[in-house]
């Protein structure tokens, strides 16, 4: 995405998450993942679906900056939505069977659950990284985490090249519209410019290797780094009310008694 189509997606002025530092952002997303990757109820995955989109103002982005990110999610989410609904083992009311597959209460009660669990797990990497910058990602992670500098700047580099490859798919699209070629057989033009894309990916990867390490950058060497990263309380707050936004959604699954665990 370029530079133009991010700053048109934002909101102006710092945003109260744009303070918090990205390692604690990070250690956040762990925070409100792990709890909801063992549990598998629609009441704690609808507690804390609403619960995050409380909390979009802080992040600096509108409500429909995060549906338009959250479309992918949405597209892709009923298929894990489906294969649950007719393959989860029967309870209940039975509703219909064919084959191997049977719809009952509680495959119909899973499904819901894991549609609305995708979404939720999917929902905080959009609000906690969408205008994290990956220069200040790789100073956190060199000097917070003390990850190894050649790590940090590998991942420096590939963060910024993802832009490219959004802007690469854009303007060949627009090249095949203008040979005539963009309006018709849409699957097969998706896996053509995938192809080329791929093409372009190890090309540029290639070139960007060479040049950094002609600069120096794989060398084994204790690095310095411009612009110093810090925790602050800021990112106390916003680890624990992670942490708190967890405990209230699981909280809420207790008390309605629907709380499950995976695999139970």
């Amino acid at each position: 995405m370029s530079r133009v189509a991010q700053a048109e997606e934002v909101r102006e002025g710092a945003a109260w998450l744009d303070g918090v530092n990205p390692v604690a952002k990070v250690l956040m997303a762990v925070v409100l993942a792990v709890p909801l990757l063992v549990t598998l109820d629609a009441v704690s995955a609808s507690t804390a679906l609403v619960l995050e989109l409380l909390c979009v103002p802080l992040t600096g982005l509108s409500y429909a900056v995060v549906l338009r990110r959250l479309v992918p999610v949405l597209v892709f989410a009923p298929v894990a939505a489906i294969s649950m609904l007719l393959y989860a083992r029967p309870e209940g009311t039975v509703y219909g069977t064919f084959l191997f597959a049977t719809v009952s209460d509680a495959s119909i009660a899973l499904s819901v659950a894991v549609l609305l669990r995708v979404i939720v797990l999917a929902l905080p990497m959009i609000l906690l990284f969408a205008r994290t910058d990956p220069t200040a990602l790789a100073d956190a992670l060199a000097q917070v985490a003390k990850l190894p500098s050649r790590f940090v700047l590998g991942v420096l580099a590939g963060a910024r090249t993802v832009g490219l490859f959004v802007d690469d798919w854009r303007t060949m699209g627009l090249a095949r519209r203008a040979r005539g070629l963009g309006d018709r057989g849409a699957l097969r033009r998706f896996f053509s410019m995938a192809f080329v894309l791929l093409v372009f990916a190890v090309r540029r990867g290639t070139k960007l290797a060479t040049a950094m390490e002609a600069r120096g950058f794989g060398a084994d060497v204790e690095r310095t780094w411009a612009r110093p990263s810090t925790l602050s309380a800021r990112d106390a707050v916003a680890v624990g009310g992670s942490a708190l936004l967890v405990a209230a959604a699981l909280g809420a699954a207790v008390a309605a008694g629907a709380f499950r665990v995976v695999g139970t």
